[in-house]
């Protein structure tokens, strides 16, 4: 069987949180013998196609960007030529290039869509999208949510029940590296023994605005580890409410996040709007074995982090319920460490890559079956 993978960006050349899913799975689905495509748009000079992990990396040139929307004239023929050799399309959204491309290439194969979240933001825009978003949702075989929770709250995936499963996303602790003793040497010397840590690209909807003010007059450290559009704007925060507390370490190798991820006390992680359907990086703590702070806004961040079990849930845009938080943590330490294990527990039970990829593939193999069956 071949499967072709459809989003904006992908490994190696971006690495947020569905460039990560769509790896896991493509090198997963490899291993059980499922050959695997990856199209996305890039605006770099890179070979066009690259194998990366057991599968195939393609880019088409990135022509244009409107609201976080790539344009590519020549990804139209590149889409074509690949879906003509796959057995399924796997789409990633939002992303409403996609759709475009979707309807104009006519694609006659199984197709399947990861709803990794609803569109928020650009409220204008949305209007105008939102016949082509219907019409793209209706067409295809199957939508995955990533979480029962953001089924269960999300108004779009509600229209479409009849064809949504639930296949929460998974990560692979194989794949990430050893945390190394001189590195472990190297941050316990420069944070000390005992802080909050959160990991991830910082933009607008992870909440880190809430998290400053959450963090005035505790002086727990706080690292926050990671870069994007408004890192800028933080650091301006921190400064102004004079925050001595925290740590922007910026983005970092793999064996730096991991040697964090080991060392920190609890992993905080502040996202206030639904942009955040899931929560990789809060995960990745649980995967780590720490507790987790998080707010209550109806996504999959409540499936990997249970209120009073793994961790404490508060409420979105609360800096005082959130300082409330970190300070019960953080003066409860064996409270602290066991939600800890329980986290652990937690993603051995439902969060490892290999359930997440068995149940794609089993999925790709019912829409075969059923294409196979509607056109005898």
């Amino acid at each position: 069987m071949r499967v072709l993978h459809f989003f904006k960006t992908s490994f190696p050349d971006t690495m947020g949180g569905v460039e990560q899913v769509i790896n896991q799975i493509a090198r997963g689905a490899n291993k059980l013998g499922v050959k695997t495509d990856v199209l996305s748009l890039t605006p770099d000079r890179v070979p066009r196609t690259i194998e990366i992990d057991g599968y195939l990396a393609h880019r088409a040139r990135l022509d244009l960007q409107i609201a976080s929307t790539g344009f590519s004239f020549s990804a139209f023929l590149r889409f074509a030529q690949l879906a003509k050799q796959a057995d399924v399309i796997h789409y990633h959204f939002p992303w409403p290039f996609m759709d475009v491309v979707h309807f104009a290439t006519r694609v006659k194969k199984p197709t399947v869509v990861t709803y990794h979240s609803d569109i928020i933001r650009q409220e204008h825009l949305l209007k105008l999208y939102r016949p082509l978003k219907r019409k793209f949702l209706a067409s295809v075989d199957r939508i995955v949510a990533t979480s029962p929770n953001y089924l269960a709250t999300s108004d779009v995936l509600g229209m479409f029940s009849d064809k949504v499963s639930v296949i929460p996303i998974g990560l692979d602790k194989a794949t990430y590296p050893q945390a190394m003793p001189d590195r472990l040497q190297y941050w316990r010397e420069r944070l000390g023994p005992k802080f909050f840590l959160f990991v991830g690209v910082i933009r607008y909807y992870k909440g880190l605005h809430i998290l400053l003010e959450a963090a005035q007059g505790t002086g727990y450290p706080i690292v926050i580890v990671g870069a994007g559009p408004i890192e800028q704007e933080l650091k301006s925060q921190a400064a102004r409410l004079g925050l001595r507390n925290i740590h922007f370490l910026g983005q970092l190798p793999d064996e730096d996040k991991v040697a964090l991820l080991t060392l920190c006390y609890g992993v905080v992680f502040p996202s206030h709007l639904r942009s955040e359907a899931f929560g990789i990086s809060l995960l990745e703590g649980a995967m780590y074995k720490k507790p987790m702070i998080s707010s209550e806004i109806g996504t999959g961040t409540t499936y990997i982090n249970v209120a009073d079990e793994t961790g404490l849930v508060v409420p979105p845009s609360d800096p005082v319920a959130l300082r409330q938080a970190m300070r019960y943590l953080w003066e409860h330490p064996e409270e602290a460490a066991e939600m800890g294990r329980r986290a652990e527990q937690r993603y051995w039970e439902h969060f490892t890559a290999e359930q997440m990829v068995q149940s794609y593939v089993d999925l790709y193999e019912e829409l075969v079956r059923q294409h196979h069956d509607r056109s005898r």
